[in-house]
């Protein structure tokens, strides 16, 4: 895995970078994974929310490695129920 660019790392910690995608209750349907391959190729950056109580803590990490797996992303950041996906090409 290559280094994140520091550019990048400062944009999704970003407190005004608002989440374009929630998973809510249905849990991660292609519909979602749909979506954030669409985001990630027109913005490169995509902001993911989880609602509260739909995951474990122990389960989240192994949903962002599943949604960067399925949209050839990788995770910048990943804290409590908000995570952040950056497309390198």
């Amino acid at each position: 895995m290559s280094e994140i660019p520091s550019s990048i790392k400062k944009q999704a910690m970003d407190r005004n970078f608002q989440p374009s995608v929630r998973i809510g209750k249905t849990g991660i349907t292609e519909n979602i994974v749909d979506e954030i391959r669409g985001q990630l190729a027109k913005r490169k950056l995509v902001k993911i929310k989880i609602n509260k109580g739909i995951y474990d803590r122990e389960d989240r990490s192994q949903v962002w490695d599943y949604l960067s797996q399925e949209t050839s992303s990788v995770v910048v950041m990943a804290r409590g129920n908000v995570g952040v996906l950056w497309s390198k090409s």
